[in-house]
């Protein structure tokens, strides 16, 4: 329940809560004083030179493979006829079974104050599957627009570095008040306004159909993330990943930090898209030796990838001991 409450309280833009000192269990308040003064900067840049000896990014080129070959499969089903996997990342029908995007149904049950039951079926296989795989999985593993975000985060990196251009970021709650925005305009309007302005529709359908005059659009949004704010988008406006990653509080997909083996270099917080999940990795900030990462989490693995005393890893609740 702490779990679910915690997670909810991050998705809706609340900074995590810090710990109670006087309620840390002891054997991880023994782990933090056994690492006073041992983690110098050179223990743990022979840590880092080992790691990065066997660093292959392995769950970042799953990611990458699996995204591309679902993306792929729309276009195949579409091009060859096959009748595979039809229709577009907001509504689908794969080998018969109905699919739909939890958002999008949610737009169109606003918008058009009708409930179809094919919509119905969609949303409740669409909301089985990310339960049991965690929910924001979606954005990293599937969404199209991710991985053009992605690219272009690695280009805004380096610019700033560079300093040619300065990263700025916006309140996390941003993101909240843009939910209620889009789904207000949906009710009030008739009309599915975030689907129009969608970049992981528009590029979905482009994929399948062919370019259009809306990747006007979706470009324009690349350029604002790479001059001016990274992964805009995705942490600050984007109600999809406030969507699934409501699923994701009952996900029994979680990656797990464990306190003991963590060096606290930040290395993780770094790559990760979502960094304050990742707050617990701070010195002091743990609640416990071992703590499951919150819902928020896109489980793209480039926290597991980076880290390199293993403290971070995928794990399945209830399964975690028998793996």
């Amino acid at each position: 329940m702490n779990y679910i409450k915690e997670s909810l309280s991050q998705v809706f833009g609340n900074k995590p809560t810090r710990p109670d000192k006087s309620k840390q269990p002891e054997a991880l308040k023994e782990i933090y004083a056994s690492k006073r003064g041992k983690l110098t900067k050179a223990a743990l840049e022979a840590v880092e030179l080992e790691h990065h000896g066997t660093f292959f990014r392995k769950w970042q080129r799953r990611r990458w493979i699996t995204l591309i070959l679902v993306n792929v499969l729309f276009l195949v089903s579409y091009k060859f006829d096959v009748q595979l996997l039809e229709g577009a990342m907001t509504a689908s029908r794969f080998i018969g079974f109905h699919f739909a995007d939890l958002n999008s149904a949610l737009q169109v049950m606003l918008a058009y104050k009708h409930v179809v039951l094919n919509l119905v079926i969609g949303t409740t296989t669409v909301f089985v599957m990310w339960l049991l795989l965690g929910g924001r999985t979606f954005c990293s593993w599937v969404c199209p627009y991710h991985l053009l975000s992605e690219w272009a985060e690695y280009l805004h990196l380096w610019l700033v570095k560079k300093k040619i251009v300065k990263n700025h970021t916006f309140h996390r709650k941003t993101r909240s008040v843009f939910y209620v925005i889009f789904a207000l305009l949906a009710l009030l309007s008739g009309y599915t306004v975030f689907e129009t302005i969608s970049p992981t529709g528009i590029v979905s359908r482009a994929i399948i159909y062919g370019p259009g005059l809306a990747l006007i659009w979706v470009g324009a949004l690349l350029l604002f993330e790479v001059f001016y704010s990274r992964r805009a988008w995705c942490r600050y406006v984007c109600p999809i990943g406030i969507t699934y990653a409501v699923v994701g509080t009952m996900s029994p997909v979680r990656v797990s930090y464990n306190a003991e083996a963590c060096h606290h270099e930040g290395d993780c917080r770094k790559v990760c898209l979502v960094p304050h999940v990742l707050d617990l990795t701070i010195r002091g900030m743990a609640h416990d030796v071992n703590q499951d990462v919150g819902s928020d989490c896109t489980r793209c693995g480039m926290c597991v990838d980076v880290c390199p005393t293993d403290s971070l890893n995928y794990k399945i609740k209830g399964l975690d001991k028998f793996l």
